[in-house]
């Protein structure tokens, strides 16, 4: 985590505030963390994208008995409701994103890179208020959830 964060301050603009909560038991999480790195480095960075000066970005990582919670909190531009069925699609871009830099893979690849840790990924997402990714990974990815 101190290894992603690190990478990614440079990428957060300094008028955006950028919070971490990690809150972890002692046990041992055994996943791949090249992997691990890549879908959040993503997450985060789609987050400070989208996010407008002053707004707020947060990394929330938590675990309980057998499972990682993982979640990106942005109050940035949200995506519109009619586009959010096809968000983990290949090339999509959400019709409000039009104007901002990507090629509409990041997310499909994060989708992808947590069913290769056999996790799921889910958001909620309000346009003009924000979106909350969760990733949810077994604490062994050799595990089926």
């Amino acid at each position: 985590m101190n290894e992603i964060t690190d990478e990614i301050k440079p990428i957060i603009n300094i008028e955006k505030t950028f919070e971490i909560k990690i809150t972890l038991s002692d046990e041992m999480f055994i996943t791949d963390p090249l992997i691990i790195k890549n879908i959040l480095f993503n997450l985060i960075s789609n987050a400070a994208k989208y996010t407008k000066s002053n707004g707020l970005i947060q990394l929330t990582v938590e675990d309980d008995l057998n499972y990682i919670h993982i979640g990106v909190h942005d109050n940035g531009i949200g995506i519109p409701e009619a586009d959010q069925k096809h968000l983990f699609d290949r090339f999509f871009r959400a019709v409000n994103a039009a104007n901002i830099e990507g090629t509409g893979l990041g997310l499909f690849i994060v989708k992808k890179y947590t069913e290769l840790l056999n996790g799921e990924i889910s958001f909620k997402s309000e346009e003009s208020h924000g979106t909350t990714f969760e990733i949810i990974l077994p604490k062994n990815h050799s595990e089926q959830k």
